[in-house]
């Protein structure tokens, strides 16, 4: 076992993780940068499954940003319904839309400052937005991201922005978005939690946790 906590360390063991998820990519279908924000707004505490089979007959219904600004309320949270926390989440949806339509032409903007000012857009969603519709690099931290860098010593935060200036701070800025690909197939297929498939982890011998492990 080596440490990982060096830039250089680090990019070996994300060389690894790619190696193993050749195909990892955004899992949430879109078309647009509008249907990619949609979706990721959804996405939250609901899996990309359900969400995408949600989105198969939302995106038809809502074409654009004028018709989620002027969605009505109760019909869409109908439609959404099955994503969990869908009163708060078509608010968003609604709010969000409406600063679009009213302030960016309709458009998404392709800028994280803009993109936060959002109703309903924090950096996460933002950064999704950014790497995945605007090939602008975007280091996403969801709870698998967050587990594996504490687990990888990567980080010794456990607020989101704060992992997130470590991860970016350890990482080339061209790896960002891919990084977060990786880290996430990682987290759903070997990283669990609670308990991680050490055994079977391509990494396992660059894992501090692992390591920990085997000297009890």
């Amino acid at each position: 076992m080596t440490p990982t906590d060096s830039p250089a360390a680090a990019l070996k063991v994300l060389g690894l993780l790619e190696a193993t998820y050749p195909d990892a990519a955004c899992a949430l279908r879109h078309r647009n940068s509008l249907e990619l924000l949609v979706a990721t707004i959804l996405s939250a505490q609901c899996t990309d499954v359900r969400v995408n089979l949600v989105t198969e007959s939302l995106f038809p219904k809502y074409p654009d940003a004028a018709a989620y600004a002027t969605a009505d309320p109760a019909e869409l949270e109908e439609d959404i319904r099955s994503t969990g926390f869908f009163r708060n989440k078509a608010r968003s949806l609604i709010g969000c839309a409406a600063a679009i339509a009213g302030e960016h032409g309709g458009e998404v903007p392709g800028t994280l400052e803009e993109l936060v000012r959002l109703p309903g857009v924090g950096r996460k969603t933002a950064n999704v937005v950014l790497g995945n519709a605007f090939g602008v690099p975007g280091m996403v931290v969801d709870t698998h991201v967050k587990r594996i860098a504490f687990r990888l010593g990567w980080t010794r935060h456990t607020d989101p922005d704060k992992i997130e200036r470590d991860l970016c701070a350890l990482l080339p800025e061209e790896k960002w978005t891919q990084a977060g690909h990786v880290l996430i197939f990682h987290g759903r297929q070997v990283c669990k939690a609670p308990t991680p498939l050490c055994s079977t982890c391509p990494v396992q011998e660059h894992c501090p946790r692992v390591g920990v492990k085997r000297s009890k």
